[in-house]
């Protein structure tokens, strides 16, 4: 995990999500990419794309490489290796565009707590970071003083196609010397007999070289509230689960399923595309 990109637009959520990425930078000897986006009017992304000077924009950048030098000046920050970046670029696509482009290998950014992460799932930048993204999306929702990932929930379908993202989940889980709590849950609408979750579980493990974990069959009325209940019985520090790219979150929990699990769940969550 080389670079961590961290978008900031300078509130309380994007300022602790930066505070949890310089902790995972610390541990893992990263660099950390600070982005400030200005989204602007179509009209003055023309001018600026022909080179023309518009004070109102030389106005705007100014100050937010300012407050960036502020931000960069936070003792948390101390030590760490850190570029800045600003672009004139609306957010989802922004973030999207630098991670490629300074190849990140993850993306850390703030959620407004049960309401932001409503948001998530109905079209707001995070949740079409997380839908698009190629690379694991780390979302903080609230204050912490410390950053733990000891007791790491992993829900899931254990699938063929899981088996792809899982490798990352397991390299994030070396760097907090995690323990991870592998759950299938199970509900009215996608029963599996023990015996069969037991199997699919097995089979799925078998195919890596993994410690400190445990596997669980989890029954509950729905998948959201089963991993919300799951993840309070053992104290999780973490909730992760995978996604299917342009389908996002909805699409694997089937809807507003997702929309009830991050707006019921007060835990940081971290998604890993198919």
């Amino acid at each position: 995990m080389k670079r961590i990109l961290v978008p900031v637009d300078f509130s309380e959520y994007s300022v602790e999500a930066l505070k949890v990425a310089a902790q995972i930078a610390r541990k893992n000897n990263s660099e950390l990419i600070l982005l400030h986006l200005l989204e602007l009017p179509h009209q003055a992304n023309a001018l600026i794309g022909s080179g023309s000077s518009i004070p109102e924009i030389m106005f705007f950048k100014n100050k937010a490489i300012a407050k960036l030098e502020e931000l960069m000046d936070a003792d948390y920050l101390k030590g760490i290796n850190i570029t800045e970046a600003i672009e004139f670029k609306n957010a989802s696509e922004g973030i999207i565009d630098a991670s490629i482009k300074n190849d990140a290998n993850l993306i850390v950014m703030g959620s407004h707590g049960t309401s932001g992460f409503k948001e998530l799932l109905v079209g707001s930048n995070t949740e079409k970071v997380v839908r698009i993204s190629n690379i694991p999306v780390l979302v903080i929702k609230k204050k912490a003083e410390e950053f733990k990932a000891r007791n790491f929930v992993f829900a899931s379908d254990f699938s063929k196609e899981t088996r792809k993202p899982f490798r990352k989940i397991i390299e994030f889980a070396k760097i907090f010397n995690s323990n991870l709590f592998l759950v299938m849950i199970c509900t009215p609408n996608s029963f599996k007999p023990t015996a069969t979750a037991e199997r699919i579980m097995s089979d799925f493990i078998a195919n890596f070289d993994i410690e400190n974990y445990s596997t669980h069959i989890y029954n509950d009325t729905n998948i959201e509230k089963g991993i919300v209940n799951f993840a309070n019985s053992v104290d999780a520090d973490l909730i992760g689960m995978c996604t299917h790219g342009r389908t996002g979150l909805a699409h694997f929990f089937n809807g507003s399923i997702g929309e009830n699990l991050v707006n019921h769940a007060a835990k940081p969550v971290i998604t890993f595309k198919m």
